[in-house]
């Protein structure tokens, strides 16, 4: 494995681990998202990204996904709070094919009006689809829970939000906050670095302004939602959480990894195998360069709500009695799960993305190192700060 970093003279960051493997993964992420829109824009980052694969002034919607896909490849993108990326995975040969195609679309969408109108409808049915499911729809409304409007209304937006955006407005949005010079490209395979850069230098002129993001305002709420059809209790708690940034965060990992992550973990333990009161009993961290929070879900039933509820606050409350084997033991599953995981070049690729936004890429080949100086004390301290205050979103049976 070998890392290589170049600022390109129009502003481009480009970072690649460079490995001996037939494929490469390829990212190009702009940091931007949903947490730079106010209410009346909230869902128009997310509405951009679908937008870009409805068509190019040189290609159609049908002539992107074939020339990825009849070579073997994928090509992929997501939204977040704070970036947008857009990603290809292909065999090493057909490297330049995928840039081809991703850097066309970021330079010339068409953003044409017809497809404007069908792509909101495609958006208003995934925006059902999310409340419709009620798992996915509790970890919507925690979002609503620990964070006030505009950054707790979703990236997604709302169906009142998107059906409002008009196509010129979308334009605008998208001039304003896609500037090549802030734009960071991840790869990670065997590639020509130095032929990459020059590509890039080459198809990406340097433009203005940075997207500034608006002010995030946190608060703590809770929800009971009653739904008919719905079989199962869906139950999260929540609790702001130090930033990735922070040296804490280290300790909010191993947190997590004692309490919720994985069927040895004290939650799922006390929770299904001890007591069979839920399927599923999971931890997750929420991480951006702005803000962060940590989650419980529990999938249970009506009634056995309330001993679920007490249990995680309890196991909470118990880690103030964590020993060093137990400290131990969690580094172990967080240094083993983070190589394993670094199998996988998509996984590296954005690791590495997310780091640079963070804090800087090459802090993810320095995660062991952070991991081992967690100390106990540090993890009793911060986990009784965190359960202080806490959110919580239920959706039951009616």
């Amino acid at each position: 494995m070998k890392f290589l970093r170049r600022k390109l003279k129009n502003g481009i960051s480009v970072i690649m681990e460079k490995r001996e493997l037939p494929v490469v993964a390829v990212s190009i992420s702009n940091p931007f998202g949903g947490a730079f829109e106010k209410s009346e824009m909230k869902g128009a980052a997310h509405f951009i990204e679908h937008l870009f694969f409805t068509g190019t002034k040189t290609r159609s919607s049908e002539e992107i996904s074939r020339e990825i896909e009849k070579k073997g490849g994928i090509l992929n993108a997501f939204t977040d709070h704070e970036v947008t990326s857009y990603m290809f995975k292909l065999p090493n040969e057909h490297i330049f094919a995928g840039l081809e195609i991703i850097t066309d679309m970021l330079i010339n969408p068409k953003f044409d009006a017809e497809k404007f109108e069908k792509e909101k409808k495609v958006i208003l049915e995934e925006i059902k689809i999310y409340h419709d499911d009620p798992k996915r729809a509790v970890y919507e409304e925690i979002e609503k829970n620990l964070y006030e409007p505009p950054f707790g209304e979703l990236v997604i937006g709302n169906a009142k939000s998107v059906s409002a955006l008009k196509r010129d407005s979308v334009v605008k949005f998208f001039k304003e906050n896609y500037n090549p010079s802030n734009f960071v490209v991840t790869v990670v395979g065997n590639a020509d670095f130095d032929k990459i850069c020059a590509f890039l230098e080459k198809k990406f002129k340097a433009g203005e302004g940075t997207p500034i993001p608006l002010p995030i305002k946190k608060r703590n709420s809770e929800k009971i939602e009653e739904r008919e059809g719905v079989d199962q209790t869906n139950f999260v708690i929540a609790m702001h959480a130090p930033l990735p940034a922070d040296k804490k965060f280290k300790v909010l990992e191993i947190i997590n990894s004692y309490l919720a992550d994985g069927m040895s973990s004290r939650l799922f333990l006390e929770i299904r195998e001890k007591r069979g009161l839920a399927y599923n009993v999971s931890g997750n961290i929420h991480p951006g360069k702005n803000y962060c929070f940590y989650s419980i879900y529990a999938g249970t039933t009506k009634e056995s709500l309330p001993e679920v509820k007490k249990l995680i606050l309890e196991e909470f409350d118990k880690i103030k009695n964590m020993d060093e084997k137990d400290l131990n033991e969690a580094k172990e599953t967080l240094i083993g799960l983070k190589k394993i995981s670094s199998e996988e070049s998509v996984n590296v690729m954005n690791e590495l993305m997310y780091n640079e936004l963070f804090t800087r890429a090459e802090d993810y080949y320095k995660y062991e190192e952070k991991i081992r100086k967690v100390t106990l004390p540090e993890v009793k301290k911060l986990a009784k700060e965190m359960i202080n205050q806490f959110s919580s979103v239920t959706i039951m049976p009616k």
